[in-house]
């Protein structure tokens, strides 16, 4: 559950980096980009250690990447929902059932 836990945190900061200047139009561009590489440094600080113990305990990295696109997934639908006031629709939950099946076939077979 670590891994997990540390692949939603990294991913929560990484979706502010990305896609929180969206809400700060007026703001010059160059400052919106050094404030999402100090939140982008966050998320780091979360990511590597989620994919090194993830990695340590068992998880192979075609496991880890897929359940980080997953989490990418909800987190971003998520914030686009509640942040950006986006509606999500049918075309969002059809890629998020391919992501999901996705994971599920990296993790069949899996002992």
């Amino acid at each position: 559950m670590t891994p997990l836990f540390l692949l939603i945190c990294s991913n929560i900061f990484m979706t502010i980096a990305w896609y929180g200047h969206l809400k700060f139009t007026d703001t010059r561009l160059w400052i919106v980009i050094l404030a999402s590489w100090g939140i982008a440094l966050i998320e780091y600080c979360f990511a590597i250690p989620a994919n090194r113990i993830g990695y340590t305990h068992g998880w192979s990295a075609g496991q880890l990447k897929v359940t980080q696109e997953i989490v990418t997934l909800v987190v971003f639908a998520l914030f686009a929902t509640l942040v950006l006031k986006e509606p999500l629709g049918l075309r969002h939950l059809g890629a998020f059932a391919c992501i999901v099946g996705a994971a599920a076939f990296m993790f069949v077979g899996r002992s």
